[in-house]
Formats: C-alpha cells, structure tokens, sequence
C-alpha cells in the first residue's frame, strides 16, 4: 500500500560540510579486517596532511590491531572513493581529493587479518 504525503516537506539534510566546524567528514576502512566491522567516520580538517592521517589518525583508530604495527606503508593499496589512487603524503586531504563525506579504503598486502582470518 503506498502512502502520499499531504504536503511537501523539504529535506533539509543534517550532515553538511557546514555543520562540522570547518572540518569534513571522511569514513576509513582497513580491509580485510572485520575486528572493524565498518568504516569508521572522523570529522577531519580538509588540510590535514596525508601523512598525518596515517601516523596520527590511523595509529588512533587501528592501533589496537594486532597487526597494524606490521603494516609496511610502502605497499599498502589506497582507494578513494571506490577508485584506486596513490595520495601525497605531504599535501593535505582536500588536495588529494579527498572530500566530505569520501571513503578512503586501505588494503594491506600479506596481512589478511588475525592469523589469516578476515578479522
């Protein structure tokens, strides 16, 4: 059974840029480790550098991982919003293409989760 509506009522959506104080919205996951069921979202300023992300942020969010202190950044795969991409480490999101509400994804090649599990 459909249902109309008696009146329009505009969407006013509540996760803009604006509402994050100068900072954007970006979601991170760590493939093939379900420890992490999600992404995780972080509001984070549109300069931070990338390097910053991965010794700071990413030390914050994953660190706890048993595996995270093996990762070898070298070799680590990026995907930005579903596309694979190679950041600057030295220049910020916003000039690495990183916008709000994108999702970066990070796969680490030879670390497949606890003991090779996924997770």
């Amino acid at each position: 059974m459909s249902v109309k509506a008696l009146y329009d009522y505009p969407v006013v959506p509540k996760d803009t840029v604006e509402q994050f104080h100068g900072n954007q919205l970006v979601f991170i996951g760590w493939d093939q480790h379900l420890m992490f069921c999600s992404p995780i979202a972080l509001p984070l300023p549109p300069a931070l550098p990338f390097a910053a992300l991965v010794e700071q942020v990413l030390t914050d969010a994953y660190g706890q991982h048993p595996e995270f202190t093996r990762i070898d950044w070298s070799r680590v795969e990026w995907l930005l919003d579903g596309q694979p991409f190679t950041p600057n480490p030295v220049a910020g999101l916003r000039d690495n293409g990183i916008g709000h509400k994108s999702v970066i994804r990070f796969r680490t090649p030879g670390l497949n989760g606890i003991a090779g599990s996924g997770s």
